[in-house]
Order: C-alpha cells, then sequence, then structure tokens
C-alpha cells in the first residue's frame, strides 16, 4: 500500500500524537482545527497507512523503584551476516535491553539497557559474553540524569 501523502494537518496530527498520545480526541481535533469526525478519520488514515505503530504510557522509571539506565557500545568478533544475525536474536529475547540500534563507525551496536542496579547490569552483561552472541568487547556508560527525551519522530515534524 502506498503511504498517504502528508499534509500540514496531517502533520500536525502527528506531532501532536507524538508529544500527547493519551490526548482526548476532541482536544486533538481542536488543536489541529478540525472537528471530531474528519480527525478521527485522519487518524485512522495515518494509523492504517503506518504513520502511527501504536500508542503507550511514558512511565517514570524512578517511581518503580531503583534503577540503573546504561548505554553500551558493542563490537562483536565477526561481521559475517550470520553474527549479526545471532548477536540481533539474541539480544532481542533480552527485557533489560529496551533498545538496540545497529550504529555506523567503531562499534556494531549501541544498546539502551535498564536494571535494577549496576549489579544486575554487570550479571547481563557477562551472560552476553558467555553466550554465543559474539561479543568481542563493550563499553557501558551510565546515565547519571536525564536532560532530554522526546520521540525521535518531533524531529521531523515541525508544525
Amino acid at each position: 500500500m502506498n503511504a498517504p501523502r502528508l499534509d500540514d494537518r496531517d502533520i500536525a496530527i502527528l506531532a501532536t500524537l507524538s508529544r500527547e498520545g493519551r490526548i482526548a480526541k476532541t482536544d486533538l481535533a481542536a488543536r489541529v482545527n478540525l472537528s471530531p469526525t474528519p480527525c478521527w478519520e485522519r487518524m485512522k488514515r495515518l494509523e492504517k497507512a503506518g504513520y502511527i505503530r501504536g500508542y503507550q504510557a511514558e512511565i517514570d522509571l524512578a517511581t518503580l523503584g531503583p534503577h540503573v539506565q546504561v548505554f553500551v557500545t558493542v563490537e562483536l568478533e565477526s561481521h559475517r551476516a550470520e553474527s549479526f544475525q545471532t548477536f540481533e536474536r539474541i539480544v532481542a529475547a533480552m527485557s533489560e535491553i529496551t533498545g538496540c540500534w545497529a550504529i555506523g563507525g567503531g562499534y556494531d551496536y549501541l544498546m539502551q539497557v535498564v536494571t535494577v542496579d549496576v549489579a544486575a547490569f554487570q550479571t547481563l552483561m557477562d551472560g552476553l559474553l558467555e553466550s554465543r552472541a559474539g561479543v568481542r568487547r563493550y563499553y557501558s556508560y551510565i546515565v547519571t540524569k536525564p536532560v532530554k527525551n522526546v520521540s525521535p519522530a518531533s524531529a521531523l515534524l515541525h508544525p
């Protein structure tokens, strides 16, 4: 299916939803200067076209209890296609790894990890090293405070 061409109102809907996914449909319609029914129809069209993959809550991790958030750069031992596939399959099964991106440059992957403490993080990484994931080396960067965290879509959506 071809993606529909986006107009200014579509972009305004996407921008608003990326910031406030739980906004009431009538409030969303008012913000983008549409009546509720046409706004709802546009939302459904954007969902069907794949522009909107889902809606989720942003949870404050501190309210859940102690935790540590770590970014990890990873270099694999081998750069064969099956090595990348094996690593990605293993990482996909680890719930503590909340984000993982293949990157260009000096490293192969950037991972985002959330665990209850540094010891749990180290246990996770020891398990990854002992697995058949093919990790040659990794460097970890512990988050000391959040500075900015917005939807990546906001960089492209400027209503």
